[in-house]
């Protein structure tokens, strides 16, 4: 009796140890290097738009030099010198693209994050499916375990030939290896999921088996629209070519004059300096005017080496909008389905249910044979797969279309949450 409660107090508190879906987000959000590795580019994005607004910022050098003649007479000079930017074209495009790169990085970053909620969401099913998997394969394993007893029994009875218990067993050793396939796959969809984030994936808690369709409000237009106006990878695209229109501007500046403002202070000592210049500390302030003339042409092959980048940016978009359009019209189709096959699945277990319980009794009547029982534990361990990945697929696809519509957050996590089993 010991044993047995201790037993239940285990299975209790594993069971309220099961993670949702959003816990096992909290998890990802916090550990996977994905993620972390967007964050950073994203942060190296913006030091570079500081990096390039630096040039229009005012740069002070200071330079102290230390001087001996043969004949022993030293001095020290030390310079300050102070420029101001006043016009450079070039300078404040590449800021601007500079600017827009951050920008770009920044939706990369919103795609990432939406990346991996999606991410977490197929590892979470994933596992489930897997274990569904197991769970039905080791059923139809010992479903014609039983069949192979009881068709031994007949035939030591003289009920039956021994073909029925040979065929028996080779259903039953094919069912094996199926166990064994299915356990190594739940093996690997646990360390998927451990990959996320970065522990031993734990008990997670499934789907509902009332589960109902989830109807979507919109159609496939409105949210194809809705893609091209939030989807974030889009976004980080059209400010590409953004950039790189800018860059293409910066290039050509180069050939523009530039315009900055300087003052320049110089202090001389020691015993090598002349009266004269002896404590003093002269100060001049310049307006300098820049006039480049040649320089090899490297200001036209760099704008047109900015032309070409422009050219591919755009068609890179171009192919991003169409990808978008193509997933979101795939998602949006996968949910409309979803009714239809948790429907139909629905009505294949029923039937593959019912379909067996008759063929037990046709086998004890002699109307069924050992085959046709066979068949149909098959049958019915086919059908429930078929459900639960049905169920499965249905929630995926309703998070993948709200991903490549740019719109997938906490809050549509936590709407899948909310169809999984309250433990």
């Amino acid at each position: 009796m010991r044993r047995l409660i201790l037993v239940l107090a285990l299975l209790a508190a594993t069971a309220a140890r099961a993670d949702d879906l959003l816990q096992v987000w909290a998890q990802a959000r916090a550990a996977d290097p994905l993620l972390r590795q967007a964050a950073a580019y994203s942060g190296a994005q913006e030091a570079a738009a500081r990096e390039a607004r630096a040039a229009l910022l005012p740069q002070w050098r200071l330079n102290n030099s230390e001087l001996r003649e043969t004949g022993g007479a030293r001095w020290n000079q030390t310079t300050s010198s102070i420029t101001q930017a006043l016009v450079d074209l070039a300078a404040l495009r590449e800021w601007d693209a500079g600017r827009s790169q951050a920008s770009a990085q920044a939706a990369r970053l919103a795609a990432a994050e939406q990346g991996a909620r999606q991410r977490v969401a197929e590892a979470y099913f994933g596992l489930l499916s897997a274990e569904a998997q197991l769970a039905t394969a080791r059923a139809n394993e010992e479903a014609f375990a039983r069949q192979v007893g009881e068709a031994e029994t007949r035939f030591t009875a003289g009920m039956s030939a021994q073909v029925e218990a040979d065929q028996s067993r080779a259903y039953r050793e094919l069912a094996r290896g199926n166990t064994l396939a299915a356990d190594l796959n739940l093996a690997d969809a646990r360390e998927a999921l451990a990959q996320l984030t970065g522990t031993p994936a734990a008990a997670l808690q499934p789907l509902r088996r009332s589960l109902d369709a989830q109807l979507l409000p919109d159609d496939v237009d409105a949210w194809t629209q809705r893609a091209l106006q939030a989807n974030p990878e889009l976004r980080a695209l059209q400010l590409d070519v953004q950039a790189s229109e800018q860059r293409i501007s910066a290039a050509r500046a180069g050939h523009l004059p530039t315009l900055s403002v300087g003052v320049d202070t110089q202090r001389l000592r020691g015993d090598g300096v002349s009266a004269f210049d002896a404590g003093r500390t002269p100060t001049q302030v310049a307006l300098r005017l820049t006039v480049p003339l040649f320089a090899g042409g490297a200001t036209s092959a760099a704008a047109d080496r900015a032309g070409f980048q422009r050219e591919a940016a755009r068609e890179q978009l171009e192919a991003g909008r169409r990808a978008v359009l193509r997933e979101v019209r795939a998602q949006h189709l996968a949910v409309g389905q979803g009714a239809a096959q948790l429907r139909s699945t629905q009505a294949a277990v029923e039937a593959a249910q019912r379909a067996l319980d008759a063929t037990r009794t046709g086998l004890t009547l002699g109307t069924r044979s050992t085959t046709d029982l066979l068949l149909a534990i098959q049958t019915l361990a086919g059908a429930q797969n078929a459900q639960t990945q049905a169920r499965h697929r249905h929630v995926l696809a309703l998070l993948a279309l709200h991903q490549a519509a740019g719109s997938l957050g906490d809050a549509e996590l936590a709407s899948v949450n909310a169809l999984l089993e309250q433990r």
